[in-house]
């Protein structure tokens, strides 16, 4: 399937030939990929146990993965998926991430919910990134994808720059979900966590809304 997928057999990122998809072997070894993290807030971290700030205080999602650190070129990637429509950066992170998901020893959710814009940026940007990373993994992992389970109800500043406590106010009461989420287990998907604010006050109207098992997923993951 992948190799009808992409249609080129040149690496992005190095311009080499690649047998598969768009990134040839050596470039896709040498990516942040993230080995061993906080499994309750997807922190990079040379343990796989809780990391002392989710052991003081748990977060409303029951479990947290990434793919990748923040750090090139998936940095440059996502910059180009969010601000300059980067479909095929977006596809290709995404089979990346699949990849990933897939060798996890954990079952996987009944229900993928990409984090949702706010109406007004949706208009202006035309498209939701991660709903165009979660498009890719989705459909390699067979996983199901519901872009209107929830939705972003007041329109918020943009998180960049803010602390921690300033995008916990930014974002409070800022989503809402519907029950079609009520006894499933889901996974709420981003494209970077940072705090990972934005993914908990999701959980919360996740949880609010019914569902039982809720997992906080990123493509990358600020160190």
């Amino acid at each position: 399937m992948v190799d009808n997928f992409w249609p080129a057999r040149r690496c992005v990122y190095c311009g080499g030939l690649s047998s598969k998809i768009a990134l040839c072997e050596g470039c896709a070894a040498s990516l942040p990929w993230i080995d061993e993290a906080c499994p309750g807030c997807a922190r990079p971290q040379n343990f796989k146990a809780l990391c002392s700030s989710c052991l003081k205080k748990p977060r409303p999602f029951d479990a947290a993965w990434a793919a990748f650190r923040l750090d090139a070129p998936v940095q440059q990637a996502i910059h180009d998926v969010k601000y300059h429509a980067g479909f095929l950066q977006a596809r290709l992170l995404g089979e990346l991430m699949a990849q990933k998901l897939g060798r996890r020893a954990l079952p996987l959710p009944e229900l993928v919910i990409p984090v949702p814009l706010h109406r007004n940026r949706l208009m202006l940007r035309g498209y939701n990134q991660s709903l165009e990373i979660a498009q890719s993994f989705t459909r390699t992992l067979a996983l199901k994808i519901d872009a209107n389970a929830a939705k972003r109800i007041r329109a918020t500043p943009d998180q960049i720059g803010l602390s921690a406590a300033q995008r916990r106010r930014n974002l409070h009461n800022a989503f809402t979900v519907d029950a079609r989420v009520a006894g499933k287990h889901i996974a709420l998907l981003d494209d970077v966590m940072t705090t990972g604010t934005t993914l908990a006050e999701l959980a919360r109207a996740a949880r609010k809304a019914g569902a039982v098992r809720i997992e906080a997923w990123a493509l990358a993951r600020v160190p």
